[in-house]
C-alpha cells in the first residue's frame, strides 16, 4: 500500500520550494496564473508546452516554474504559492485532506515495466529487489505496486527518479536494474541495446497518469482562466491527434525545447504518433475517467476504501471543463 504522504507537510518541502521561488521572484505575483511543473521540459511534455503558448495567445498570463519533483509542486499548490500543478494527487487529497481538486485529465497510464535481463527475467525475480519509479503517489508507482500484489512479491526499496528519459538513461548506464518507462524509453532501449532488457507483462489498466489540479480557492476565484487553459489544451490535443506530424512544426513555431539533442528531436514524431495510437484524452477525461481511476487506485493502494463509495466531487471539479467543452464540442 502506498504510504501516507507526510512529506507534503514537511518544512523541508516548503523550504525547498521557497529556495526555488527565491530564484524566480516574479512567481510571487498574484495576477499571472502560476503553474508548478514538477519535472523538466522534455519531448513527452512538448504538447503541453505548445498548449501553454497558445493559452498565452488567448490572453492568459502564465508563469511556469519547473521544480525538482511532483511532491514539491503539489506542496506549492497546497500552500498557495502556485495556482495549478501537474500530476495525480489522489493520495494527497484523501490522506491529507489537501485543498486541491483535479480538473483536466492530461494523459492515461501507458508505461512499460522493464528489467535488465542480466539480473532479472520476470516479476518473481523482483521479489526482495529495488525498483525505481517516477515519484511518490504517481501512476508509475501504482502500477508497480499493483503488479507486486498480483504476483505475490515485495520490493526491498522503491526509489523515486523523476523523468522517464532519466530512468531510461539510468537503465542503459547500469545504474538502475528495474524500473518503468514510457513508450519513448521503450523504443530507445530496444534500439540501443536490443535483447538486453525484458519488458514485463501488465494487465490492461485504464487510469489517469497526469492531470491538472488546482487550489480550490483559485478554482473558485478564476474559473474563466481555468476554462481558457483547458480550451487551449484540448484544441492542441485534438490537432495533434488529427495529425501527429504537426507537432514538429509547432515546436519550431514556438521555439520550444531549443536545447534538445538531435536524438530527442528525431523522437518527437514517433513519440506522438504512438501516443495518438494509444489514445489521448480529447475530452479531458470527465466523470467516467474519474470512476475508472477509483477502480484502479483503490486496487493499487493509492486510494483507501471501496471504489463505488468514493465521490467524484471530493477529487475533481468539472465546471471549467464543461464550459470549455460547451465551446469546443466533444470528440
Amino acid at each position: 500500500m502506498i504510504r501516507s504522504l507526510e512529506k507534503f507537510r514537511t518544512t523541508a518541502a516548503a523550504l525547498a520550494f521557497g529556495a526555488i521561488l527565491a530564484a524566480a521572484p516574479s512567481a510571487a505575483l498574484a495576477d499571472p496564473v502560476r503553474i508548478a511543473f514538477g519535472d523538466i521540459a522534455t519531448v513527452e511534455s512538448l504538447h503541453l508546452l505548445i498548449a501553454l503558448e497558445r493559452a498565452k495567445e488567448m490572453g492568459l498570463e502564465l508563469e511556469v516554474t519547473y521544480l525538482k519533483s511532483e511532491d514539491i509542486a503539489a506542496q506549492a499548490v497546497v500552500g498557495g504559492q502556485a495556482d495549478i500543478g501537474i500530476g495525480g494527487p489522489y493520495a494527497l487529497i484523501q490522506k491529507v485532506n489537501a485543498p486541491i481538486r483535479m480538473f483536466l485529465q492530461l494523459s492515461q497510464l501507458s508505461f512499460f515495466p522493464v528489467v535488465n535481463s542480466e539480473f532479472y527475467q520476470d516479476w518473481e525475480d523482483l521479489d526482495g529487489q529495488e525498483i525505481a519509479v517516477h515519484s511518490r503517489g504517481s501512476g508509475t508507482e501504482a502500477i508497480m505496486r499493483l503488479m507486486a500484489d498480483r504476483h505475490g512479491i515485495s520490493y526491498s526499496n522503491i526509489s523515486y527518479v523523476p523523468g522517464a528519459e532519466v530512468r531510461t538513461g539510468a537503465l542503459l548506464q547500469g545504474n538502475v536494474k528495474a524500473t518503468i518507462v514510457d513508450s519513448s524509453g521503450k523504443r530507445i532501449l530496444e534500439d540501443e541495446a536490443p535483447g538486453k532488457f525484458v519488458f514485463l507483462p501488465v494487465d490492461d489498466v485504464s487510469a489517469t497518469d497526469e492531470a491538472l489540479f488546482a487550489n480550490t480557492a483559485f478554482l473558485e476565484r478564476d474559473p474563466e482562466a481555468v476554462a481558457t487553459l483547458i480550451e487551449a489544451i484540448l484544441s492542441t490535443w485534438r490537432e495533434i491527434a488529427a495529425d501527429p506530424k504537426s507537432i514538429v512544426a509547432l515546436r519550431e513555431q514556438y521555439n520550444l525545447l531549443p536545447d534538445a539533442t538531435p536524438e530527442m528531436v528525431a523522437d518527437i514524431e514517433p513519440y506522438f504518433t504512438e501516443a495518438v495510437a494509444l489514445g489521448m484524452p480529447l475530452n479531458g477525461g470527465g466523470e467516467e475517467a474519474a470512476r475508472d481511476d477509483f477502480q484502479f487506485y483503490t486496487i493499487s493502494g493509492a486510494l483507501e476504501g471501496e471504489a463505488a463509495e468514493l465521490k467524484v466531487e471530493d477529487f475533481w471539479e468539472f465546471g471549467p471543463l464543461n464550459t470549455a467543452l460547451a465551446k469546443l464540442g466533444t470528440k
